[in-house]
């Protein structure tokens, strides 16, 4: 064999490194420790043999050059050990020319196939598009597979601040497109962040994929720096975990992983050794779904939509009731509702899977709810449930006769017992029991349905003007919003009074709405905006070009205000409508309801409109419910991040 070839590159300008001075150099993909002594330059590979340390920053000391870690010593120049021994440090040929020195360093080799490559390759192959996260010592290998695919269009990466607002952002992700996306983590404590927003994930059943760092395999078990077990960590919330090892099927785990997330609804984690992640595999071919999914339309069992059918059909005011799990088969759905002439009532979770608009929409059932939507509960002889799961916070009646309709067989009867569960996929079925029922016996509601929003749209016009706490009331916040927004806007909505009045004000058309359902997590608002806008920049028709709107109050965001700085980073066009109240409000509430003091629940607050300002982004600050539609035009209109900071009422929601 030759020898390598090599290229000259410039290092260092002739008087940027005084005598008896060492510089760390990146050249390339590689960093070199520049040395100047005894009137020479020389050039050693920046890792020390010992654990890696990194020579440049280190000093010469009585002639020698000394390791920053542990004070293992060097010649400056030939990178020789005193004593005599074999474990000195490479040294590359210098040259000082004219115009600065120069170090002969050889042409970098073809990149070997790795097996990170091959498992991102597989996830791109299964759909994955986007990945949140912080690349850390512990994933570089992986984030480097990555980085090639970004490189080629395959993957859209983005860099945050912290790990819980990319695992909400993923969680948002496969909410709104029931598609995964990924979250990205080092070890440890880059790792148990992500938990808070993949349990969210877990419980409102979004796929998603937890992409880990690890500790060197061989220091696994034996209480390393950052070492935590994180099979352990996440086992109550991972439907699938894999630590991958040496001579694990690469392809095989990432494509487990992808479909435990996608069938399953929920979290796959996948953790990788750090050296497992540089394991060459230059023949191994990555995997994709084809051959391995399934049509998961299924119908349901003849005696359940038999029995189904009849109740149905014996209703007189029978009402239907979706949730979240109905979001993508809605059509059918509605259609059922309009051969029937039955209301249909969403829970907070399903907030505008009909348009409140639609002949037949009533709003929200619950404590985030309207009047309307209660008014027929009451009033109904029979409930059709589709895709909801009967929280203590929806208010769907339970000694009411149920027919219950879900993909799951154990959403059916989950707290209580239903009347008919039917076990089908709810577009199939909804499709089904309008073929058998042919017409409508019952009573046409749709005369009711629009007395009742006129009962409830005049209280509405009556609260915008109220004030008691000093700020603008949220009729009046939301009002304005409901005249502003998009009819397609994507909002999504944080947790504390701000979103309930949202569920109680806002008046959907075709917006599609994401929360954080049955973990309630607050700070979610902001992190899910960033991962519904990651959704607008694809190809889907159904997400492109729409315009993404977060809802948040002071509380909520200011748990992941530093995400700002991303947004304003990759240029996300996503309007901020903040509500500041100074206080967690919703807490102060609740305080107040159970005979408490209120404690602890006031807030000291920036400007969050300046602060949007040095972010990089516009920011504008409302004090009074009529300066409300201008500055939301005006936000709405900008391109990239925006904020509406409203001094809200802290009593009136």
């Amino acid at each position: 064999m030759g020898e390598q070839s090599s290229v000259w590159l410039k290092v260092l300008d002739l008087d940027e490194l005084p005598e008896g001075r060492v510089k760390p150099v990146t050249c390339k993909h590689r960093t070199l420790c520049l040395t100047h002594f005894e009137g020479e330059f020389a050039a050693l590979d920046n890792k020390c043999p010992h654990q890696g340390g990194p020579l440049g920053e280190g000093s010469i000391e009585a002639g020698l050059l000394r390791c920053p870690w542990h004070g293992w010593d060097f010649h400056p120049l030939t990178g020789e050990p005193p004593g005599g021994f074999d474990d000195g440090v490479e040294t590359f040929p210098v040259e000082v020319r004219e115009d600065g020195v120069y170090v002969a360093f050889p042409e970098e080799e073809a990149h070997i196939r790795t097996s990170s490559d091959v498992m991102i390759e597989t996830l791109v192959n299964w759909g994955v598009r986007w990945v949140w996260g912080m690349v850390g010592h512990s994933n570089l290998g992986f984030a480097d597979a990555m980085r090639r695919q970004e490189k080629k269009g395959a993957l859209g990466y983005f860099g945050i601040r912290h790990e819980g607002a990319a695992a909400f952002a993923a969680s948002a992700y496969g909410k709104l497109t029931g598609r995964p996306a990924a979250c990205f983590a080092i070890a440890g404590p880059g790792a148990t962040n992500l938990l808070t927003g993949l349990w969210d994930a877990h419980v409102d059943r979004a796929p998603v994929l937890a992409l880990t760092g690890q500790v060197p395999t061989h220091l696994i078990g034996r209480g390393a720096f950052q070492e935590v077990d994180l099979a352990a960590a996440f086992g109550g919330v991972a439907k699938y975990t894999a630590v991958a090892a040496k001579d694990s099927n690469f392809p095989e785990i990432a494509s487990l992983a992808c479909k435990n997330a996608i069938v399953g609804q929920g979290v796959s984690h996948m953790v990788f050794p750090d050296d497992v992640q540089v394991v060459e595999a230059p023949e191994t071919k990555a995997a994709s779904p084809e051959g391995r999914m399934t049509s998961r339309e299924i119908t349901p069992p003849h005696d359940a939509l038999d029995d189904a059918v009849k109740r149905i059909a014996d209703a007189k005011r029978p009402v239907i009731v979706v949730g979240h799990g109905a979001r993508f088969v809605m059509e059918p759905v509605i259609s059922l509702a309009e051969q029937l002439n039955a209301p249909v009532l969403t829970t907070f979770k399903g907030k505008g899977l009909i348009a409140d608009d639609h002949p037949l929409g009533c709003g929200v059932l619950g404590r985030s709810g309207t009047p309307v939507a209660s008014w027929f509960m009451n009033e109904a002889d029979l409930l059709i449930v589709f895709g909801a799961s009967f929280s203590n916070h929806t208010g769907i009646t339970s000694y009411k006769p149920i027919v219950q309709v879900d993909y799951d067989p154990m959403m059916l009867g989950r707290l209580h017992s239903v009347t008919v569960p039917v076990w089908g996929e709810i577009g199939v079925t909804a499709r089904l029991l309008k073929e058998r029922l042919g017409f409508a016996a019952g009573v046409d509601q749709r005369p009711d349905v629009v007395k009742r929003w006129a009962i409830w749209k005049e209280e509405k016009a009556r609260r915008l003007s109220e004030t008691e706490g000093g700020g603008v009331h949220s009729a009046a916040i939301f009002a304005a919003l409901t005249a502003t927004a998009p009819d397609d806007a994507i909002i999504a909505v944080d947790v504390g009074n701000n979103t309930y009045s949202f569920g109680r004000y806002f008046e959907c058309r075709r917006q599609s709405v994401l929360m954080s359902g049955y973990l309630g997590s607050i700070g979610f608002g902001y992190p899910a905006a960033m991962g519904a806008w990651a959704a607008t920049q694809e190809s889907d028709p159904r997400f492109q070009g729409r315009k993404v709107i977060a809802v948040t109050g002071d509380g909520g965001f200011g748990q992941y205000m530093a995400e700002y700085t991303t947004a304003a980073k990759y240029g996300m066009d996503i309007t901020h409508v903040l509500l500041n109240n100074s206080e967690l409000g919703k807490i102060s509430k609740e305080q107040r309801s159970a005979d408490y003091d209120v404690w602890q629940t006031t807030l000291h607050n920036p400007s969050f409109a300046e602060y949007a300002k040095l972010c990089g982004a516009l920011g504008l600050r409302v004090t009074k419910a009529e300066e409300l539609e201008v500055a939301l035009t005006e936000a709405l209109a900008h391109d990239g991040p925006a904020t509406v900071e409203i001094v809200a009422d802290t009593l009136l929601i």
